[in-house]
């Protein structure tokens, strides 16, 4: 067994209607002037302003930012970090899925030590402790309330950078499973999918570890039991609970193990098309698990019990059962089987390879692969 070691620096908090214990922890963090990063599809349907109830009226200052895109640009970020400074906030709430998370942790480290987000994409480049955040997730998918990336797009490029840092982990983690309740059914597919991804790839990363394969696998197993039954309805209390947890810990898996070829191919798949991450991820899943079949060391076959609602493998079990499970488990939940059909045409393939191989990611795949790889894998899927 390799060294290794890990830290989980932060206060999570689980529990059904637990929002209301906010203030609790604002007073943990000393915040008395909070600036919430969410989104205006929240806005719309009313979280925003009862987050912001429960702030004011414990007697606090709150400032909104809503101004970000699904996938958010530097710009979001230079944006919204003006904002932080004009309000005179000492703390960031985070309050929707990994766009508002993304951005929350940029606006933490430039306030802190200025400059451009450009200036800090790669690893461990923050140079300390950041402004205090809160993370309130409200999709289960990203685990971002409990990772170390912030992942922004450059728009120039449509290149997605990820800004990698243990001081980017949100002090405090508020995990409501009422807040992904009324999702709609496309979303908490495509976000669950996205957070089975997380611990797939953190359980066949070479990174891991005998910790993050705990995680990793508890992760799976609260996923694959319940992602069918949640995107069927949402308001299957245990489901969603199972499901937030689930994203949670896949978060953890991966902020030690890091990913592998799914997100390093999904980031350009994104970033050129617009394509929501989760419905990106799974798409791309099913023929990246089939070409990584060769690097398998028996861990296929634990992963396609935990996907097939109580059906076991015996010894029969082949590397192709599971890639033909994850292509039913897609279409089960309405997901594209194509890239063309989630709009992404073949022009733009060479350029999504060259900013597909910038990812670190890649380096953890546990099959190596070089450009033409990734190529082959673009051109099968679309």
């Amino acid at each position: 067994m390799k060294d290794f070691s890990f830290t989980i620096p932060q206060d999570v908090v689980f529990g059904k209607g637990s929002l209301k214990r906010l203030p609790e922890m604002l007073a943990k963090a000393n915040c008395k002037n909070v600036f919430l990063v969410s989104d205006p599809g929240l806005k719309n349907v009313g979280l925003v302003d009862k987050v912001t109830k429960i702030i004011t009226d414990a007697g606090l200052g709150c400032t909104e930012f809503l101004d970000l895109q699904p996938n958010p640009t530097v710009k979001n970020c230079h944006d919204a970090t003006d904002a932080y400074k004009a309000s005179g906030a000492e703390s960031i709430i985070a309050l929707g899925g990994g766009g508002p998370m993304d951005v929350a942790k940029a606006v933490a480290l430039l306030v802190t030590y200025g400059g451009t987000v450009i200036d800090y994409v790669g690893l461990e480049k923050v140079p300390g402790p950041v402004v205090p955040m809160i993370a309130i997730p409200t999709t289960a998918g990203t685990g971002s309330e409990v990772t170390a990336s912030s992942v922004i797009t450059d728009s120039e490029t449509n290149f997605k950078m990820s800004v990698i840092s243990h001081y980017l982990i949100p002090g405090y983690a508020l995990l409501d499973p009422e807040l992904i309740m009324t999702l709609p059914a496309g979303i908490a597919a495509a976000c669950g999918v996205d957070a089975f991804v997380h611990a797939l790839e953190a359980y066949l990363s070479k990174m891991g570890n005998p910790f993050t394969d705990a995680m990793a696998e508890k992760a799976m197993e609260l996923i694959g039991g319940n992602l069918r039954q949640f995107v069927a309805s949402r308001d299957n209390e245990e489901a969603a609970c199972n499901m937030m947890v689930g994203s949670t810990l896949a978060g953890v898996a991966f902020a030690s193990a890091l990913l592998g070829n799914v997100h390093a191919m999904s980031h350009p798949v994104s970033g050129f098309f617009g394509v929501p991450h989760g419905v990106a991820n799974a798409v791309l899943l099913p023929n990246i698990v089939e070409y990584n079949a060769l690097a398998d060391n028996g861990r296929y076959r634990k992963i396609y019990n935990y996907i097939t609602n109580g059906k076991k493998a015996d010894d029969s079990f082949r590397p192709e059962m599971l890639v033909d499970e994850l292509r039913k488990l897609n279409a089960d939940l309405g997901i594209p089987a194509t890239l063309s059909e989630v709009g992404v045409t073949e022009d733009k393939i060479p350029a999504m390879v060259v900013d597909a191989m910038k990812s670190g990611n890649i380096l953890r795949n546990p099959r190596q692969s070089t450009s033409k790889d990734i190529e082959r894998l673009y051109r099968k899927t679309l």
